[in-house]
């Protein structure tokens, strides 16, 4: 019983995250607005940068420890089919969700591997988390203002952030009761995520992160992804 409330605990913190970072970019002061409009491009920038991060040194590494090399690649290639499909429905259907959808991309997988890996490993799973959650401050943020910029009200959008951090503690347990012995599940799970969220960042995500005339925001892309180089030296 006690692995498992730590499960949840854990999951449940990096999944607040999400709505920390929604709640940063609700109140967000809006009188210098090329001040704000640079900020938030940074961050769009800085979230896809630990994106990046996610997929070169979490979910693609972990795939391809547990799948052979024949098998992690039309998984990887699934996934960035899949959501292409996705991506250009919801477009056509409700206008574009990308850094929404990608957050639950990164989220959700590596909550499973939380739950999976901690009864092995507490250390590392406590290491997951930090990074998880991480990931999710700035993932909350920018999928905040997408979403507001779609026409949602903040008083919808704020408490469905929160409602999503309790997916976490759903992965995590999951992870635990069901593919704590199966590596070869959770690695296919990584892949198919990971394909999705490259497609993701190239399609929607990076465009959005260019400002004419300011050339500072690019660099928060290389900062996100200092960030994963650092978990994943201390996840190693």
């Amino acid at each position: 019983m006690g692995k498992l409330f730590w499960i949840v605990v854990y999951c449940w913190s990096a999944g607040l995250a999400i709505a920390v970072g929604a709640a940063a970019a609700r109140f967000l002061p809006s009188g210098r607005r090329e001040i704000v409009r640079e900020l938030t491009h940074a961050a769009i920038a800085f979230g896809g940068g630990i994106l990046v991060a996610a997929v070169a040194f979490a979910l693609v590494p972990t795939g391809l420890k547990a799948l052979p090399l024949w098998l992690a690649v039309p998984l990887f290639l699934a996934g960035s089919l899949l959501f292409m499909w996705i991506d250009a429905r919801l477009s056509r259907r409700v206008g574009p969700r990308a850094q929404f959808m990608a957050m639950l991309l990164d989220f959700l997988p590596e909550a499973v591997s939380l739950g999976a890996v901690f009864p092995h490993d507490p250390r590392l799973g406590v290491l997951l988390a930090i990074f998880i959650g991480a990931q999710n401050l700035p993932e909350g943020f920018n999928a905040y203002r997408e979403l507001m910029s779609t026409d949602d009200r903040p008083r919808h959008v704020l408490p469905m952030m929160l409602a999503l951090s309790l997916l976490g503690p759903i992965a995590g347990l999951l992870g635990y009761y069901v593919l704590r012995s199966a590596p070869q599940a959770v690695g296919a799970l990584m892949l198919v995520a990971g394909g999705g969220i490259l497609y993701l960042i190239f399609q929607d995500i990076a465009p959005l992160v260019r400002m004419k005339r300011h050339w500072a925001p690019a660099i928060g892309a290389t900062l996100g992804f200092i960030v994963g180089m650092v978990a994943e030296k201390l996840l190693a």
